[in-house]
């Protein structure tokens, strides 16, 4: 989505004119659905005043088109500044530049592309401008179809506009010249050269550019266990932007640091933040220097997955299963018997392993196996009464083992098609954060629906594209003993609408082309992404004057909620306050599973309407 885009003549009129901040702004509002902070207004002013120097120059054609603030396709960041048209080969063309307000600055030799400057008065670390113009580039490439089937060439830059560069200046160090060459750094006095820089790329104007830009098709972007094979083989297949790229690097710096200490790096993020993506790019990356790394989860789901696409990569099994292990694997391990523990989904990790309860606690076990454990978690994400992953659960025995404790927070929206409004309404509406946002922008497709099988029919057509939707539900029915290995055995039945729960029989219901035919439950899907996701939500789950949540309406075979009938008998009030969190938890992980879509069904019809009305609201 872009915000603001006309032609040069145009901008250079409102820029003149003293209108070009104030329709951004007004742009921004009615577009995004997003006030404006004075800072970001202030910046704009700035910004602008710069680039109508370098525009005015008549290098550039009169008839090129202008975008500002760019939404990038599933991702919640935005491109600062375009100039669109065609190159001398008539080839569709345009320039992305980063504008920063930046005015010093000192490289970090020891991580990737990563810079110390001021931000709102303290000194934090930050990509590198090229590096982020580059990785933005990437990204749009990656998800919009129309650039790639019209070969539109993306050159990407940055501007510093107010950063006067000195001799041997830490911005153009050598430890950053590779993404320099991919994206060149224009600074204060470069007004002609960013100018030559722009002609070489735009002869002529084409408004057919904004628009393939604008309104391409996005499709689906790789799927993670698709591309886990290559990355394996040493290719990075996903960019990392910003936050992400920040915390990779310093999750490598850890891993490399020689200490005396155990380390341990604990990585807060949402749903759809790309914690799983970082995961696996941290194994491959810690793989590389020769170390003894692990993946790790308590959810078998995502690990099955991940050994099924690399068992068709003709990897040995034995050479996988070492790679993916499950949270108890560490119950007799020796202290530093590992370099490395990734931990995924750190929030599901439980006290006791298995069927024989071994052990005394995992978090515990982890941190005491391995000399950095890596932690990536979501307190909001716990589901059952036996999920301890919790912050301070995991501080607390930091504090035991006397490690040294690292924090971090991703900000950067992947899934619901980059929409972190969309997730800050499902807060808000399921009275989980009810400071959070009610409105979002509608480039996310959701829908309340009527029945369960019109859920039923659109994820069945949208799984035609690419077997990448499917239907999710609260675990408020039993799972059949005597079908769990049958699809004809119909676990959830809703008037004439009958389904089964995932089959037993598979560990990649994820991935088999049938299991679109059944439903999963928050132990199937936790740690997975589609593109559409169908939902049902039990009467565990109502309205009536506010939301509530209902235990009692939970499957006699669901053990998410063990313990809670006998907790609500000696009391009663932390029972509930148990079962409500874990109830909304549950919903709030199924209806963030889509990256693309959510369809949603209610069996209560009073929150039914609730939603649809709350949605009706917020456009």
């Amino acid at each position: 989505m872009i915000v603001y885009q006309e032609t040069k003549k145009q901008f250079l009129y409102d820029v003149r004119q003293d209108l070009i901040e104030e329709k951004i702004q007004e742009k921004v509002r009615k577009k995004l659905h997003k006030r404006t902070a004075r800072n970001e207004f202030m910046s704009w002013m700035n910004s602008m005043q710069y680039m109508y120097k370098v525009m005015e120059d008549k290098r550039i054609p009169d008839d090129s088109h202008v975008a500002i603030e760019y939404r990038i396709p599933n991702s919640n960041k935005r491109v600062d500044f375009i100039i669109s048209g065609e190159n001398e080969q008539a080839r569709e063309s345009a320039v992305i530049i980063e504008l920063k307000q930046w005015q010093q600055l000192e490289k970090v030799d020891t991580k990737e592309a990563i810079v110390k400057t001021k931000l709102q008065g303290k000194l934090v670390e930050t990509t590198h401008p090229s590096y982020q113009a580059w990785s933005y580039v990437s990204m749009i490439e990656d998800y919009n179809e129309d650039v790639r089937r019209y070969k539109i060439r993306l050159q990407p830059c940055a501007y510093l506009h107010n950063y006067r560069l000195q001799q041997d200046d830490d911005l153009i160090n050598s430890c950053y010249e590779h993404y320099i060459e991919k994206a060149p750094i224009f600074t204060r006095g470069d007004t002609d050269r960013l100018a030559a820089f722009i002609a070489k790329y735009i002869k002529k104007g084409n408004p057919d550019v904004l628009y393939h830009i604008d309104q391409g098709r996005i499709v689906p972007s790789k799927s993670l266990q698709d591309s886990l094979t290559a990355m394996l083989k040493g290719n990075q297949e996903f960019t990392m932007i910003d936050d992400q790229k920040i915390v990779y690097e310093r999750a490598i710096e850890i891993v490399k640091k020689k200490a005396d200490k155990k380390q341990v790096y604990i990585i807060h993020g949402g749903p759809g933040t790309g914690k799983t993506v970082l995961a696996i790019n941290m194994l491959v990356a810690i793989l590389n220097l020769s170390k003894n790394v692990m993946y790790v989860t308590k959810n078998s789901a995502p690990r099955q997955v991940y050994r099924k696409k690399l068992a068709d990569g003709k990897y040995r099994k034995v050479y996988i299963d070492n790679l993916f292990k499950g949270s108890g694997s560490f119950v007799e391990s020796e202290k530093d018997e590992l370099d490395c523990l990734i931990v995924d989904e750190a929030h599901r990790l439980n006290e006791k392993t298995g069927m024989f309860q071994k052990g005394e606690n995992q978090i515990k076990e982890i941190i005491n196996a391995a000399k950095v454990s890596i932690f990536f978690v979501d307190d909001y994400q716990i589901v059952t009464t036996k999920d301890i992953g919790s912050t301070d659960e995991i501080k607390k025995w930091c504090h035991e083992y006397e490690v040294d404790i690292y924090e971090d927070t991703l900000l950067s929206q992947f899934r619901c098609n980059g929409s972190d409004s969309y997730l800050s309404w499902i807060d808000n509406v399921l009275e989980i954060n009810c400071e959070a946002t009610d409105e979002f922008d509608y480039d996310y497709d959701i829908r309340i629906c009527d029945t369960p099988d019109e859920v039923r029919n659109l994820i069945f057509e949208k799984n035609k594209i690419n077997n990448k939707s499917r239907m999710v539900a609260g675990y408020c029915w039993n799972w059949i003993k005597e079908g769990r290995n049958k699809t004809n055995v119909y676990d959830i039945q809703i008037g004439d609408f009958e389904m089964s729960w995932n089959l037993g029989s598979s560990t990649t219901w994820a991935i088999d082309p049938e299991s679109v035919n059944e439903i999963g439950c928050i132990h199937t899907c936790q740690g997975l992404e589609f593109d559409y996701v169908g939902v049902i939500i039990g009467e565990d789950l109502r309205y009536q004057n506010g939301i509530i949540t209902d235990f009692t309406k939970r499957a006699k075979t669901d053990q998410s909620i063990k313990g809670l009938k006998g907790l609500y008998k000696k009391d009663k009030e932390k029972a509930l306050c148990i079962a409500d969190r874990i109830i909304k938890n549950t919903y709030r992980t199924l209806l963030t599973r889509g990256q693309k879509g959510c369809y949603i069904y209610c069996v209560d019809e009073d929150l039914k309407n609730y939603l649809k009305e709350r949605l009706k609201k917020s456009m």
